[in-house]
């Protein structure tokens, strides 16, 4: 069964219209109590949420969707995603919610669940959701409905787990940290988990109104903790997105470090403890330094379809422990159970601590290739994979390039785009390669 409300992460959408309405926001919660009622008599779910002001009414319908199947409630409040993920585990609960569009603006909403391990949902299960949802519903009677309670110290226990990822003899004290939590669910948290590490903490984008969260702040625009942790001359900038898993890392000069790089930082923290791991998985977008750099250390690379989801699929297939995506999605599933900007944060200074180093020193001789990215615009029904044109220019690009770097050519999931993106230790050369598969897809 195709699926018709489910994408990659959960449902997402603009409030007001379909599918993130208050009515269908019930009637999907009734139907995801349904079919776990199919394995459990009595299921509990957690509900936790962002900072956007829709969050309340849609907080409501679920509330009211499940009691009406016969599941139980606690209503955690903001709490960023991975604390979601962490608090269904911990406290046995049957299913884990959350109301977040992640890093999309405040107009925006969506709705993603996590099983009782903390995990994201198979494909399965989500089809047999949709399956319920185009049935009557089936209310059970007024014994049997759902209770529901809300649970105070739910960012409480959130923070001491994200403390206890932290190496227990190291301390944050005498680093002077920013930290931006893009006016989301993290805005009470993450200066806290900070601070109580030993850090001095300057909070930026901390200050929710419901209708402020990314706005101008936070991983998407890095910008403002750029200038933040030039302004108050911090030793380090930390930027989470509006539901908390993505994260991107700034150093005292203003140096922007992207998720590759994280990555890298990560992997080598575990090398250099003597930790063996197998292998790493990143994205047909990470970048190609990342992988030579691991390769040369011995480590295993594999590259998943765009989306931590995959990234998460294919290391759970392997049986490794760390992955990501350069746009801040970092896994460390010795750590925890998702994608989590805090814990990720913890493990890239948990090494700057230890070496008494800056990033960049730790960060060594690796250094990015350029990537050059085209995006060509196509006529609907173009059939580019079939082009002659484009495979001769493919061909020859590959030849250009050699061992010193790639291409990639794709399609956009939005949009009638083919994405052209080419890599190389030289730029000038990855410009050029570029420019001769877009214009040889223009002719496709």
């Amino acid at each position: 069964m195709s699926r018709k409300y489910f994408g990659t992460d959960g449902i997402r959408g603009t409030v007001g219209q379909s599918p993130i309405t208050p009515d269908f926001v019930l009637r999907l919660a009734h139907a995801v109590g349904r079919v776990l009622r199919e394995g459990t008599a009595r299921p509990r779910v957690l509900i936790g949420k962002d900072t956007r002001i829709s969050g309340y009414m849609l907080e409501s319908a679920l509330e009211s969707g499940f009691n009406s199947a016969g599941v139980d409630v606690v209503l955690v409040g903001p709490l960023p995603t991975p604390g979601v993920a962490y608090l269904t585990r911990a406290l046995r609960a049957n299913l884990g919610v959350v109301i977040s569009a992640s890093h999309n603006p405040f107009p925006d909403n969506g709705i993603k669940f996590f099983s009782a391990q903390g995990t994201k949902l198979s494909d399965e299960w989500e089809s047999a959701v949709e399956e319920r949802l185009t049935e009557e519903p089936v209310w059970v009677d007024s014994a049997n409905l759902g209770k529901a309670r809300r649970l105070d110290d739910a960012a409480g226990r959130y923070i001491e787990f994200c403390k206890s990822t932290f190496d227990h003899d190291l301390t944050l004290r005498g680093l002077k940290i920013v930290v931006d939590a893009a006016h989301g669910a993290a805005y009470q948290i993450a200066p806290k988990v900070f601070h109580e590490l030993g850090a001095e903490v300057v909070a930026i984008g901390c200050a929710p109104d419901g209708l402020n969260i990314n706005h101008e702040v936070g991983a998407t625009h890095p910008q403002a903790l750029v200038d933040a942790v030039r302004l108050h001359g911090a030793d380090v900038g930390i930027a989470l997105d509006g539901d908390a898993d993505r994260l991107q890392v700034v150093d005292a000069q203003g140096r922007l470090y992207n998720g590759d790089e994280l990555l890298y930082v990560m992997v080598k923290d575990r090398l250099d403890r003597g930790q063996s791991l197998g292998g790493v998985v990143g994205t047909l977008m990470t970048n190609m330094a990342v992988e030579t750099a691991l390769k040369a250390r011995g480590v295993a690379f594999v590259r998943a379809r765009v989306g931590d989801r995959y990234v998460l699929e294919e290391l759970n297939k392997n049986g490794w422990l760390l992955g990501g995506e350069g746009s801040g999605h970092l896994l460390a599933l010795d750590k925890h159970t998702t994608g989590d900007g805090l814990i990720s944060a913890l493990q890239v200074l948990q090494l700057c601590v230890r070496q008494q180093k800056p990033l960049a020193e730790v960060l060594g001789a690796l250094r990015l290739y350029p990537q050059v990215l085209i995006n060509v615009r196509l006529a609907p029904g173009t059939d580019w994979e079939s082009s002659r044109a484009l495979r001769e220019a493919r061909v020859a690009v590959d030849a250009d390039l050699g061992s010193t770097g790639r291409a990639l050519i794709r399609p956009s999931g939005t949009e009638p785009l083919l994405r052209v993106m080419v890599e190389a230790e030289d730029e000038a050369l990855a410009r050029t390669c570029a420019q001769r598969l877009a214009d040889a897809a223009v002719a496709a």
